[in-house]
Parts: C-alpha cells; structure tokens; sequence
C-alpha cells in the first residue's frame, strides 16, 4: 500500500496546553488549525492533536485511546473495502472536511485512512488564510 501523507493522531483532553506545548516549547510548525484540533509538520509525517471529546470524561486515563495512526490516502472506499474483504471491522465516515476509514490492527490498536484531497486542501487554505 502507499500512503501520500502518514500522521499521527494525539486525542487530548488538555488541548490547549498540548497545543502550546507542540507549537511553543518545541517549535514545531503548524500546517492547520479548527476549533478543536490543530496539526503540526512532525518530521516527514504530521502530529494532530485533536480535543478528545468522544470519551467525555467516562474513561480513566487508561481507557482512553490517546493515539491514531493516520494514513493520507487517495481513494479511502476503495482501501476501506479492501479491509473489509480481509474480515477487519471497518468504520467508514464521510464528512464535510473529508472522508476517513477507521479500524484496529491486531492489537487494539486505532488506524485510519483519511482522503488526501480534503487534507491537502485544509493546508493550502490555512496558509493562503496566514500568508505562508
């Protein structure tokens, strides 16, 4: 499989003091931001820390999941069925900001594709906003 952009996800319920930490004590460079996630250049891959609202305080820190692998790719359906095909349970979404396919590798642990097309777009945008 190739992938035009792999990331990585950092679900966060203290968001605004990781968002500062990443931009401010490491310096890293920020390729886009909405209102509850904000990305960051991490080497040849991405960092999204992203406000983690979907464990709304139910979960210890130990039960939540605080990470994703993300791969950016051209055609999520097509890779999304693909899984599907191997036997691996697939959550499917379209969005107005993109389409994602999430799923679990042998370990539990969160992956997901995402369609380069929207992502790309929401960094262009940002930087025509921010005049990079």
């Amino acid at each position: 499989m190739e992938f035009d952009r792999t990331g990585i996800i950092l679900y966060t319920v203290a968001y605004k003091e990781c968002v500062v930490f990443y931009e401010k004590i490491l310096g890293l460079t920020k390729l886009f931001e909405t209102t509850a996630l904000t990305c960051f250049e991490f080497g040849g891959s991405y960092l999204m820390v992203e406000l983690d609202t979907a464990q709304d305080g139910q979960k210890t820190a130990e039960e939540r999941t605080r990470t994703c692998l993300r791969m950016n790719v051209p055609n999520v359906s097509a890779l999304a069925e693909k899984l599907i095909a191997k036997d691996i349970v697939v959550d499917y979404q379209e969005h107005s900001w993109g389409t994602i396919a999430k799923f679990h590798d042998p370990d539990g642990n969160l992956c997901a594709f995402k369609d380069s097309k929207m992502f790309e777009a929401q960094i262009s945008a940002f930087k025509k906003e921010h005049g990079h």
